[in-house]
């Protein structure tokens, strides 16, 4: 299935014949410090910066009903954030993965954010809509 939007992501979740986990990770956009003039004053304007993991959670696909619940619920931790990273992840044997796996699993995403490695992850604005990062 191709996932073009936050609901695409909802249904390929509900239609595995395995458990999931919807795996989220918050980030905001910030300066390094080594930054250049010129990245400052793109950064500025609202351009540039580097993707810094603030928050994460995971849900079930049921405990989810659309993109806006998920804006929400962010906003109760009062941190802003630009950017929304998501995957999933499948349970095996009709069980669902495990807290300590759903776990590991978003710590990975973090780390894979820093690095700058989202090969794998889907993003999307505070909208819902994808965003093509590169």
């Amino acid at each position: 299935m191709n996932i073009s939007s936050f609901d695409d992501l909802l249904e390929a979740a509900r239609q595995q014949a395995e458990p999931q986990r919807l795996l989220f990770v918050f980030a905001g956009a910030d300066l390094p410090a080594d930054a250049s003039s010129s990245q400052r004053e793109r950064f500025l304007a609202g351009q540039g910066g580097a993707l810094v993991p603030i928050m994460y959670v995971d849900k079930a696909p049921d405990e989810l009903h659309g993109f806006k619940e998920l804006v929400e619920e962010s906003g109760q931790f009062g941190r802003d954030w630009q950017i929304v990273f998501a995957a999933a992840m499948s349970g095996t044997g009709g069980l669902a993965p495990t807290s300590a796996a759903v776990e590991i699993a978003l710590q990975g995403m973090v780390e894979a954010i820093k690095a700058g490695s989202l090969g794998t992850l889907i993003p999307f604005d505070r909208k819902g809509e994808p965003v093509m990062l590169g």
